[in-house]
This record gives C-alpha cells, structure tokens and sequence, in this order.
C-alpha cells in the first residue's frame, strides 16, 4: 500500500515523478502529492482521490522547474482520506517534507512531545511527527538527521524526505517496509517497488533492514541507523516499462488473466537439472535439513492463504508429512508449536507482506526453517528466508491476484515434488512425469482462455444479483474461496466460499430461488467425490438455485443439473485448481466491469499490505 517515488538528475522533477506515481496506482490509494525545492523552501502539491485531482491541480498551480524532488500516494491509515492528510507533510518553516509508508506506533508520545515545545501540527497522521523531528533534528546533514529520528521511531516505515537547506539530496529509510534504489546515468531513483523507476533504468539496489539512502545524482550512500556503512545488493530488473502497459486490454487484470499461460511456462524454466533432478532457485537448506523436517506450516494472506491450502494436498500426498495452512496474521499470537524440525513455508506475491513477515520472523526465533514463494526479487521475505522459489509471473499491476495465484500453485507443487526428491519418496522418473503434467498446464490454460466467452456473457446477465455462493470438494474447495475473494474483492457482493460436504451442516439454508450457485467439479477419476458433489448439486437446484457447475470436458454426468456448464480441460486433480480458477477469475472481473467499479482499484483495497 501507499506509493513513493524520490529523483535526484537532470530531469524535471514533477514529470518523473508523476510518471512513477501512475506506475504504482496498483497498490491503492486515496490521495496524492509531490514536493519539489525551489528556492529556500519546499513548495507541495496535494489532492485527495485519484492522481487526476492531483494533475488538475498542478495545472492550475504549477511547480517551478526543479531537479529533485519526491511524490506520494496515500492509503489512509491514520487520519481520513482527504487534502489536510494528504502526504508530503511538512516542518512549520516549509523546510523540510517527508512522505510515509508505514504505521509510527509511539506516534502519539512523539506527538505530545512536539505539542509541549509549541509546535502546531497541521494534520491527523502519524506521518507529520516526522517531518517535525526532523527539522528538530537537522545540522546542515538530512541524512544524519533521519538516523537520529528513526531510532526514535517504532513500527512498520519507509521514510523519504527533503530539505530546503541541503540541495539536491534525497533521503530515504526503511524499516519493515519497502524501499528500493533505481541507479540511472546521472540520475537516481526511489521507489516503493522498481515499478517507480522502471520506464529510466532496471538497475536496482535493494536496501536492507534498518538502512537509510542518501541520493544524489552521482552516488547513493547506504548506511545503518547507527551511521555504519551497509552492503548492499545489486540486481537487474528482468522485465520493462512496457510490461506495466495495458498491451490493449481494457483493465490489467484482464491483461494478467491472459499472461497467465506464459507466467505458469516462465515459472517451470530450467527447474530440472543436467542429472534430471527437479532443483529450486535459492536453496540454502540442505537435504539433510529437509530429510529432517516432520511438520511443515505453510502461512499466507487472502490468495496466497488458498494457495497454501492446495499446497497441503499435494504435500502430504506426496511427501507424508503433516501440513498446517494457517492465515498469516493470526499465526504469531496464537502461541503455535514450532521448532528445529519445523518448515514454515511463507507465500507472498510482493514479498513485503506485513503479517506474513512477522510471522518468519517469529519461527525464526523459535529455530524453525522458512522457504518463501514469492514473485519480487530482493524483497525482504526472500531476503530472511532459508530459501526460496520465485514464480516468475512478472509484474502484476491489479490488486486483485490472478497470475500470482497460478504461479503459487505451481510453485508449491514444485516444493512438494522436490521434499519428494530429497526424501526419497518418488523416483526420478516419477517425479519428471509430473513435471511434465506441469509442463502441460500452460496449454490447458490457454485452452480456458479461448473459451471464456459464455462467462463473460452470464456476467454480464447476473449484474444484479444479490449474492453468489461457491462451492468445492478437495482442492475444489480452496477454488471456491478464490472465487468467492475475487467477487467480494471487484464487485462489492456478498460471496461466500464453502465444502461442498458442509453443505447440509448450515449454507444450505441461504438456498433460494435464483440464487447463482458456483459448483467446481472433482475430475472423473475422483468417483466417489464426483458423485456427492453431484448429490450436492441436486440438492440446491431442488431448491431453486441457479447452478453454475465447472467440469471437466467430457463429463456428461453433470450436465442435466447445470444451468450453466463451464468446461475446463482434464487435468490429473492436483492441477485442476489451475483451470478451474480461470474462469471465475473472468466472471468477477466482468462483474465488476458490467456494474461500472474500477476493476484494477477496488475500493478500500491495496495490492500489498505493508502494516498489520
């Protein structure tokens, strides 16, 4: 959540940063707003709602030229959503500015502090203490101000300030929240992700834990809060500003739906080795670790939480070790069982995922081993985990998760199928017959895709519906909380997600007349699942419901019930979360499209939640 752009170069500094500030309107946000040095004062511009409050005001306002600079756009937390809250905050002298990601959890005794030495603050946030304290702070050196005030400050933050009397340099911190380097020719960059700079340079540095930046055009000076040097990490971006673009699709989430069979294929690269053994990307654990495992708990948020549930079947299918899925942001309080002989397996598509960090934080000082899945190199979850498997989905610009979703789910079955490897549970041949299943999914999606015209158009149809229900056996059911999430999350309706199993044990009294009921099919080989969902099924169209069953091509069985059949193709029933999602992915995002909500920014959401 929350966006931050920084430059220091030659370019004027409001087009850069409006530029990287559309980049990053993704991650959601309810206003906007840049600071630029002009003179011996720091003049700001700022709007609540969309970038195009903030764009008219610049045109009836314009910044004078500068060359440094910073622009930010705000999640509330603290505070309401409107201009009087609205980031850059700055000092009572106009001196210096700050933008803020991130909560300041002592913020009130810092407030108090400032209010007892007579300084009046002009806004409801946390984030304005800062920009206060730091003026308090500052000696003719921004950045050894921003040490002193960040070892005053607890919580979840990214920093980036300027001031006035320090031209031409831009400081930045970070603690338990993201901050990213873009090293230009002659210029630099700060951005929340790389997608702030990616349109001038994909070289990157990543900055650690407890680390401030000092920019300039020519350098960048990283050290700890205590003022020591600090290494950093290099890395090139692998993908460009142009895969940040529409590409002619009406919404980015329509495009990442149709990404998603090169996203899956770009995730199964070079996964087996020159001895036909499956290999992961940054494996810092042994086998012997590994052998030594006899609990895995996998921990997640929304999306990355139901493709923790399908990893637990393939896992303890596979492997026969015991799997927990739990939701990451309960995970620490509830005192859970872990130790040595414990693998926490930590998905994330951004990697910055607040609740899931203080969970691998926690099962680290308790000795467990954590693996992260994750979709952004150099993120701190990767960064603090044993090891870690990318899924090379490529940026993902709408909130609502889709290809991060399939790459997850391929991800984690590669997990289980190399714990299979290592423990001598499968044969090689074995294991490579199911790579070669995986290998298949990308035409199986594509196949999806080229049929999804008949959703779109029931879509359409059920615009006014009050209400859908979702229901799943076995890895159908975490599908059915999927598609039930995207629906919540794009068209504001109540969707409800349940085991088919259960159906007799309570939701079955939400059956009425019309009510659109999603049914995801256990493949044919899955008899004795496939006949009860199909029981199932009967049961609610006996009560009026209008069924919408997902199956398997060439499963006649289920077609006298269904008032609309959508075929996938059959996959083994470990993958069929793989097709099966597709097109209730496409049924939310034309929902939500057909009742005229932006479908890239739903309301009150963020693409990744950096605070607890």
């Amino acid at each position: 959540m929350c966006g931050i752009v920084g430059y220091v170069g030659q370019q004027n500094v409001v087009d850069v940063v409006m530029g990287g500030l559309r980049r990053l309107e993704y991650r959601g946000y309810d206003s906007a707003g840049v600071a630029v040095v002009a003179g011996d004062e720091v003049l700001v511009r700022r709007r609540a709602g969309k970038l195009a409050n903030l764009e008219k005001l610049l045109a009836d306002k314009p910044l004078p030229a500068a060359t440094f600079g910073m622009g930010h756009t705000r999640w509330a937390t603290h505070g309401a959503p409107n201009d009087r809250n609205a980031h850059p905050h700055l000092d009572e002298a106009a001196k210096v500015a700050v933008v803020h990601n991130g909560i300041i959890e002592n913020f009130a005794a810092l407030r108090s502090h400032l209010e007892d030495n007579g300084v009046t603050l002009a806004s409801d946030t946390d984030t304005e203490v800062v920009s206060h304290l730091l003026a308090e702070q500052f000696d003719g050196d921004l950045a050894e101000a921003m040490r002193a005030v960040c070892r005053k400050l607890e919580g979840a933050f990214t920093l980036v300030a300027v001031h006035a009397d320090q031209p031409d340099v831009v400081v930045g911190a970070r603690r338990n929240s993201p901050l990213v380097v873009g090293r230009g020719d002659g210029e630099n960059f700060l951005g929340s992700d790389v997608s702030a700079f990616i349109a001038h340079t994909r070289h990157a540095v990543e900055l650690g834990q407890d680390q401030v930046v000092e920019l300039r055009a020519d350098r960048v000076d990283v050290t700890t809060f205590d003022g020591q040097p600090a290494e950093v990490r290099e890395y090139e971006v692998d993908w460009d500003a142009s895969a940040a673009e529409k590409g002619g699709y009406d919404y980015f989430m329509l495009k990442e739906i149709y990404e998603q069979p090169k996203a899956v294929a770009d995730t199964l690269l070079g996964r087996i080795d020159d001895e036909g053994l499956l290999q992961l990307d940054e494996m810092r654990l042994s086998d012997e670790d590994l052998r030594d495992v006899d609990k895995i708990v996998i921990i997640g948020c929304g999306t990355a939480f139901h493709s923790g549930l399908i990893a637990k079947y393939s896992i303890e299918h596979w492997t026969r070790i015991p799997v927990e899925v739990e939701v990451a942001s309960e995970f620490r309080y509830r005192d859970p069982i872990l130790g040595r002989r414990t693998l926490v397996i930590a998905i994330s598509q951004s990697g910055e995922t607040m609740d899931t960090l203080m969970a691998i934080r926690h099962a680290r000082e308790q000795g467990s081993r954590v693996l992260a899945i994750c979709n952004v190199n150099g993120s701190t979850i990767p960064r603090e985990s044993d090891a870690v498997v990318y899924t090379y989905a490529g940026p993902e610009i709408a909130v609502a998760s889709t290809k991060a979703f399939l790459t997850q789910i391929i991800a984690v079955h590669l997990v289980a199928l190399y714990l299979a490897q290592v423990r001598g549970m499968k044969w090689s041949d074995e294991i490579a017959r199911h790579v070669d299943d995986l290998a298949a999914m990308p035409e199986a999606v594509d196949r999806v895709l080229d049929t999804v015209g008949p959703v779109r158009a029931l879509a359409r149809e059920l615009v006014d519906a009050r209400a859908v229900l979702f229901l799943g056996r076995h890895v159908g059911f975490p599908v059915a909380l999927e598609g039930a999430l995207k629906l919540k999350e794009l068209a504001y309706m109540h969707a409800e997600g349940f085991p088919a199993g259960e159906l007799k044990h309570g939701p079955i009294a939400l059956i009425e007349e019309g009510l659109p009921v999603v049914v995801v099919v256990p493949p044919l080989s899955r008899k004795v699942l496939h006949d009860k969902i199909v029981s199932n099924i009967q049961e609610i169209r006996a009560r009026g419901a209008r069924t919408i069953v997902i199956a398997e091509e060439g499963d006649d069985t289920v077609a006298p019930y269904a008032d609309t059949l959508i075929p996938v193709p059959a996959v083994p029933t470990l993958l069929q979360p793989v097709v099966a999602i597709v097109p209730l992915q496409v049924f939310a995002c034309e929902l939500a499209s057909a009742k005229g909500y932006d479908v890239d920014q739903p309301r009150n959401l963020a693409k990744s939640v950096t605070v607890e």
